[in-house]
């Protein structure tokens, strides 16, 4: 029997049906899935089955010293245990094993992993390496025609890696949490790379706060020829002799409106006509195809997410890549024609096979593991995939189509006109030749029409505009423009940036987006500059990927370099140890500002955001026990410290968190007074009838919202009603309920929401018809309900019952934590 072990088993399913020919049979062990067929059987891993960790002695945090960690030993322990007895069990019945993980530095160590535990099973059975950039039927049956071995240099650089981030991220967050008194679920994460990217992000908060913003004045007029109307701005000469738009001078502003504005007429003294070549777009390196994605509205890890998803589907290649130059293999005539046809696509396919002469554009990153992000030519249906999914494979594709189509041509007309000394000029530009952009519709197309006009030639003068403006901070980093920043400064690679920037996200660092820190991240930020800079240096973790490329390459081994990433963590505990207690304080202030949202009504004291030992948020007095005051914040989201302040009560406003259902809950002081009951709208067809109970609009000092009994708590009747908006009470009744219509007037359009039992009963039925409440929480989209479907988990009641461990085991790219938190949620 012959093994094959892929790095998860959705793509150890479409290897199967690729190399049965849709024949396999699948059974389970220990709950895991296993593909079977003609004397082969194919298990996927869920990524990592084996992880690092220090001995067990070293696991109480109040017992060993951080510092003691930089030299302690570093031990290999099964993370998935059952997927590890399953390998174990295959093992010993295989003739031949097959590791076909993905063909990078993390996947050639998932393959490595399992070599080892096949290894420990029988020493002798074959063991060979099959690598490709697709999971599609050439490729694959390709790769298993050509084997070769593992990459043993590549596997430990990534073990290097492993070693490296766990006694630096251990040591320091340690370090950091014991010093801030921040233990359990609060620690203060720190990490190699997470530390110099959130320096990034801290330095141009900095620069924000620190801008001093400058007065500056802009000059605009409308010019008409024959009735066509366009607009031309004021410009000067500079000292650099360059052009200036920007009017330093309040006078100076006032003195050349004033001369604008008592013309009629402006005098063409200059027409310059040039056409500009537009090259069409290079292929998608990863942290290209996250940019163009985040264009679209999508995070760098849901963008990742779904490019890997259709990776292991077999609709475009594998996403995780430097490369921007196309192998000389790739045929891009025989590609278009697989899209020929095809009702969205097939149209500027055939554009573009009618060309005299295809030839890609090329970028200048050439490497030879992976080529660029590209369709493979087998396309889903609808059907077959979501609507996101769909969007982000016709990205791919046509991003294909770009590097294939012809340049595009602008034709630009710069227009200068003359009034006394005082200079006007209008630039226009016509999209002659459309090339690429009518194949890639991602980018602006946007023209200006100037007319044509000749020297000498006089323009009617009108509608002159002098405008005061300020000059304006830096803009914060988006995620994209953040993992471009990080590439250019060689912090973490293709595979790991967008999940560094998700780990400073889940632990509290940054919030918002763009990404803003938080107070803690400004602090630790801080107290790393003072007391210890190499942490959140980009020259270190730059040096540190560099000698993982050595690994890589045969020119450096493991012991050498992690040898010497101890050696550099000691020196910085050097620098920290006499600082611990200044350190800690300076952290602790800072984690009480991200959770100030100003003075208590009662006391005086800060007023904090808490968590109860349930999960739950609240507000409470930090002078507490002496002081009890609390207020409600609503069950849904995670709560976010607004800058804004409530003008009546002088606190911060809250913003909840919450995926799709993200919404400003506003001064929760404010929202505590509006509580009580509103309009009574009729009779609670529960115990109305026995004991005169009354339904009647509420507002809980959550801000919630809904229609309930006037006898509660003895009777706990109530229908939802939206959080937002003006609820009017018409004179409209339901026949069958007897109760009044209800209008919400918030936005444009009124929501016509009709009788509440009515309205919550056709909720009922959709929410049954789509067949799951879990889409609700946030994090959680119909593709996962049907994996969690298959773990036997269809509602709520199901997740919160579920063991998380168990759920991770069974259900890929999800993990335990990640249950925990829809599980706190539900």
């Amino acid at each position: 029997m012959e093994l094959i072990i892929t790095e998860k088993d959705n793509a150890a399913r479409r290897i199967a049906d690729i190399l049965s020919g849709g024949t396999y049979d699948s059974s389970r062990e220990n709950g895991v899935n296993v593909y079977e067929w003609g004397g082969k059987r194919c298990v996927g891993l869920s990524g990592h089955v084996v992880g690092v960790d220090f001995p067990s002695e070293y696991s109480d945090w109040r017992d060993v010293e951080p510092v003691e960690l930089i030299d302690a030993s570093v031990e290999k322990t099964a993370t998935k245990e059952n997927i590890v007895a399953t390998l174990r069990l295959l093992a010993r019945r295989a003739e031949r094993v097959t590791i076909a993980t993905d063909y990078d530095r993390e996947g050639e160590l998932i393959g490595k992993e399992a070599y080892d535990i096949v290894r420990d099973v029988d020493e002798e059975v074959p063991i060979r390496r099959v690598r490709f950039s697709s999971i599609t039927e050439n490729e694959v049956q390709n790769a298993f025609d050509e084997p070769d071995d593992l990459d043993f240099d590549l596997a430990a650089a990534g073990e290097a890696r492993q070693i490296i981030d766990l006694v630096w991220g251990a040591a320091l967050t340690r370090f950091l949490s014991l010093s801030a008194g921040q233990l359990g679920n609060d620690f203060i994460s720190v990490g190699r790379v997470q530390s110099p990217t959130l320096k990034l992000i801290v330095d141009r908060e900095r620069e924000i706060e620190a801008f001093d913003p400058e007065d500056y004045w802009e000059l605009f007029a409308d010019l008409t020829k024959d009735d066509t109307s366009f607009e031309a701005q004021y410009f000067y000469r500079d000292e650099d002799d360059n052009e200036a738009e920007r009017v330093w001078e309040e006078a100076v502003a006032e003195e050349v409106y004033e001369t604008l504005t008592e013309r009629d007429s402006a005098t063409v003294v200059d027409v310059n006509r040039r056409t500009r070549t537009d090259a069409p777009p290079t292929p998608f390196n990863t942290t290209q195809f996250i940019r163009a994605a985040s264009a679209l509205g999508y995070s760098a890890k849901r963008a990742m997410s779904i490019a890997e998803d259709l990776y292991t589907a077999g609709y475009i290649t594998y996403p995780r890549t430097d490369n921007t130059v196309y192998p000389d293999d790739l045929d891009p005539d025989d590609l278009l024609d697989d899209f020929v046809g095809h009702n969205t696509l097939g149209e500027s396919a055939e554009s573009l096979l009618e060309a005299d002469e295809i030839s890609p554009t090329e970028g200048d990153e050439e490497t030879t593991d992976h080529p660029p992000i590209h369709p493979t030519g087998e396309i889903p249906s609808r059907g077959d995939v979501s609507d996101d999914e769909w969007e982000i494979f016709e990205l791919v594709v046509r991003r294909f189509y770009a590097t294939v189509a012809d340049a595009a041509k602008w034709e630009h007309l710069k227009v200068v006109a003359e009034v006394d000394d005082h200079r006007l000029k209008a630039n226009g530009k016509r999209l002659v030749e459309p090339g690429y952009h009518d194949v890639y519709p991602y980018f602006s197309t946007t023209e200006n029409y100037v007319p044509d006009v000749d020297e000498g030639e006089e323009l009617a003068l009108s509608d002159v505009e002098l405008e005061a403006k300020q000059t304006q901070p830096p803009r914060r980093y988006g995620q994209s423009r953040l993992i471009e920043t990080m590439e250019e400064m060689g912090i973490g690679t293709k595979s790991t940036r967008h999940n560094t920037l998700e780990k400073l996200y889940d632990r509290g660092y940054i919030e918002s987006d763009p990404p803003r820190p938080t107070k803690l991240a400004m602090a630790v930020v801080d107290a790393a500059e003072n007391y210890a800079d190499r942490v959140v240096s980009e020259e270190m973790t730059a040096q540190l990927e560099a000698d993982m490329d050595a690994i890589a390459s045969g020119e450096a081994d493991l012991s050498e370099v992690t040898d010497e990433s101890r050696e550099m963590l000691a020196e910085i505990f050097a620098s920290l140890a006499d600082s611990r207690e200044e350190i800690g304080d300076h952290l602790k202030k800072s984690l009480k500002d991200d959770k100030r949202l100003g003075p208590c009504p009662e006391c005086g004291e800060d007023l904090l955001v808490r968590r109860s030992r349930h999960g739950s948020y609240f507000i409470g007095c930090d002078g507490y026990p002496d002081c009890e005051y609390t207020l409600p914040l609503p069950s849904t989201g995670k709560p976010l410290i607004l800058e804004s302040e409530c003008e009546e009560h002088g606190l911060h406003e809250v913003k909840m968190l919450a995926g799709r259902q993200t919404f400003v809950h506003g001064c929760p002081l404010c929202k505590a007074e509006d509580a009580g009951e509103g309009p009574i709208i009729g009779d609670c067809p529960e115990c109305g009838d026995d004991h005169g109970g009354e339904l009647a609009i509420k507002t809980l000092q959550s801000g919630s919202r809904l229609v309930g009994c006037t006898r509660y708590p003895d009777c706990e009747y109530s229908l939802p009603l939206p959080r937002r908006g003006e609820i009017e009470v018409t004179d409209e009744h339901c026949d069958e309920h007897d109760l009044p219509e209800l209008v919400v007037h918030s936005g444009d359009e009124p929501w016509e929401l009709g009788c509440p039992i009515c309205n919550y009963q056709e909720f009922q039925a959709r929410e049954s018809e789509s067949g799951s409440d879990l889409e609700a929480l946030d994090g959680i989209g119909a593709k996962t309900v049907a994996k969690l479907a298959e773990a036997g988990i269809e509602d709520l009641e199901d997740l919160t019952d579920a063991d998380p461990d168990t759920v991770a085991d069974d259900v890929d790219g999800v993990s335990a934590d990640r249950v925990r938190s829809w599980q706190a949620k539900a």
